[in-house]
This record gives structure tokens, C-alpha cells and sequence, in this order.
């Protein structure tokens, strides 16, 4: 449910969905029973409870965030082979996946904020190796910023950039941020709608929910059919869409550009394929300023590195789960390395 993907290419417009190898053999690649039900409720506040799932053991602990709209379900793949090696933890943002709506705004203050909130109530304690997929590229980086003590490394999946919009729509046609603006206000209609009840079946219901994932299994898919209907998960998808350029984008702004020699590694996915309404010399310029974006991030550690990953979707977690692996577990690697360093000799 990442709306970002539309986006990802710097382009309103088309969504790559690449054949997976579990659906090519007719099986769902995720039917781990896990996703259809909460799997930690933690009260973070007021009898608000978020959604957490934890596995593994040791430290650093890897906090994973999905994109937007995503649920714990975007680490499937990845989550239960990390925990292999140290603890990490997947978690769903207020008002998606199976945790309470806020009444505060989505965007990546008050994300930061309520992550923070979950990991002290869950008892999860630093040093912490942060992971974000798209939108998410930026939340952690705002906590990061916000707890630095506490962050010992990042790994940036596909992840957003807070000029990835001024510096995107200023490519080809004029028009770009009003296509996203007018994109944002049509669905911001399914709240409403989810509101009055959507019932399956009717174009609304097929606009605002969508259609089942092939990757998921039909329990997984039903269970996110359901919290989709929401007018909790509406709501909290619409206002994370609706910061994401806007509020979201000028908070990453503002967060240090340098992060010393903690690892920060950049997953790519490039070259985005050519959409129906741009040139070949626009997704040209896309390609070069999504990749410019992330070395970017790569660049704010000595220990930065961007890493480009061809022949894969906006989902590399999905159709590469082993590269988004081995980014995570070199992350967790020169931590550990790191803290062996600044233990006290006996």
C-alpha cells in the first residue's frame, strides 16, 4: 500500500509491480499466519497501543519502518533471517497496519516521536540499527538526528529525499506538483468514504482498498482488506501522503547533515523504466537525480555507501530480500566492531 511508489521515479504516474518468484510457481512468497493479527499491542500513551513484532537476540537491536501505508509485512522476507544474527523489530505506524490511529498528524516529527515513545514502552532498549523503506528513508533519519546517542547505523531502502519533490518536478512538463496535489485531494476522498462504510465490491471500495496483493496469502490479503476499510487506516495513510513533500520534507530539512562515521548504507533501485507521459531524456534526468539523492545520504557519514540494485521494483526488500540482508546485517557488523572498540579493557 506505499502510495510512494507512484512517485519513487520522480514521476506521478505509473507503478512497476514485477513478477515474484513465490508467484511464479502459483504460492504466495508471504503466508506466515504472523501478518493477519497484531502481534505486540504496546500502550505508548493515553491507551493508545501501536503494533510490534520482535525477533531474535543481541545487539544493536534493527528497528525496521516500513514505507507509506506499509505494515510489518514489508520485512516478511528480511525480518526472520536478520534475527539470525541480533534482535530486530518491525512495528506499524499509528493507524496503520494493527495499531491505533493518532490524532497527530503523519509526518516525520511526530513519527520520530511515537517510534521513540513505542521502543522506551516496549522496554527495547539502544543501540539501535535503523532501517526505512521509502518515506521511512526519512523518518529515521529525523530520529536519528533527534536521538543520536541511540542510533549506531542506517540502512536507507528506497528511501525518500526531502528535495526529491521541489527538484523532481522541475523536470519535463510544468505542472508535476499540481498533478500530486490534485492526486492527494482525490483520495483524501476515501475518508470519507471509509467513514460512510466502503463496501467491497463497489468502485470506491476498489479505489480506496485495491485490490489483493499475489504476493500475500489470502488470510494476509483479508486481513489487510479489513484495517484497509478503516477510517483509522484512511485517515493515517492520507495524512502521511498528505506530509510527505510538505511538512515531512522541510522536518528532514532540518536535521544535521552529517552523521560522523556511523554506517549508512543506500539501497538504489535504477533505472526506473520510462512512463507513458515523459520523454526518454526526462527519465533520464529522473534516473541521474534519484541516484544524486542518495549518494547524497550516502555522503553524510565517512562510512556512507550508495549501492545500486538493478532489476529490481521499488520493493527491493521483495524482489531482492538477500541484497536489503546483507545491507542490514554490514551495518550491524561495524556496529558491534565499533562497540568492541569502546569496551574498557579489564
Amino acid at each position: 500500500m506505499d502510495y510512494l511508489a507512484r512517485l519513487a521515479g520522480l514521476a506521478v504516474g505509473a507503478v512497476l509491480v514485477l513478477p515474484c518468484a513465490g508467484q511464479a510457481s502459483g504460492k504466495p512468497l508471504i503466508d506466515d499466519p504472523a501478518y493477519t493479527r497484531p502481534q505486540r499491542l504496546v500502550d505508548v500513551g493515553h491507551g493508545r497501543r501501536m503494533n510490534i513484532y520482535c525477533l531474535g537476540f543481541g545487539s544493536p537491536t534493527v528497528i525496521l519502518d516500513a514505507g507509506m501505508g506499509d505494515s510489518t509485512i514489508s520485512w516478511a522476507l528480511v525480518q526472520p533471517r536478520v534475527a539470525a544474527r541480533t534482535r530486530v523489530c518491525s512495528y506499524d505506524r499509528a493507524g496503520l497496519g494493527f495499531s491505533d490511529g493518532s490524532s497527530a498528524p503523519g509526518t516525520a516529527d511526530n513519527i520520530a516521536n511515537d517510534l521513540h515513545a513505542l521502543l522506551e514502552a516496549a522496554e527495547i532498549a539502544p543501540p539501535y540499527v535503523l532501517v526505512g523503506h521509502s518515506a521511512a528513508g526519512m523518518y529515521i533519519r529525523v530520529f536519528a538526528d533527534r536521538y543520536p546517542r541511540e542510533v549506531v547505523g542506517m540502512v536507507s531502502v528506497e528511501g525518500s529525499h526531502e528535495d526529491q519533490s521541489v527538484r523532481g518536478w522541475a523536470i519535463g512538463a510544468p505542472g508535476q506538483q499540481a498533478k500530486w496535489d490534485a492526486w492527494l485531494d482525490e483520495y483524501e476522498a476515501c475518508i470519507g468514504a471509509a467513514r460512510r462504510g466502503l463496501v467491497k465490491g463497489t468502485p470506491e471500495y476498489a479505489k480506496c482498498v485495491g485490490e489483493p496483493d499475489p504476493r500475500f496469502s489470502p488470510a494476509i490479503n483479508a486481513a489487510q482488506a479489513r484495517y484497509g476499510a478503516t477510517f483509522r487506516w484512511q485517515a493515517a495513510a492520507a495524512s502521511e501522503r498528505r506530509a510527505v513533500f510538505y511538512a515531512s520534507a522541510e522536518q528532514t530539512r532540518k536535521t544535521r547533515r552529517h552523521f560522523g562515521d556511523i554506517p549508512i548504507i543506500v539501497l538504489t533501485h535504477s533505472p526506473y523504466p520510462k512512463a507513458r507521459d515523459e520523454t526518454r531524456q526526462e527519465r533520464n534526468e529522473r534516473t541521474l537525480l534519484w541516484e544524486t539523492l542518495h549518494l547524497e545520504v550516502a555522503a553524510m557519514s565517512t562510512r556512507g555507501v550508495n549501492v545500486i540494485v538493478p532489476d529490481s521494483g521499488h520493493y527491493i526488500q521483495y524482489d531482492h530480500p538477500q541484497v536489503v540482508i546483507d545491507a542490514i546485517q554490514q551495518a550491524v557488523a561495524i556496529a558491534q566492531e565499533d562497540g568492541e572498540e569502546h569496551v574498557p579493557a579489564r
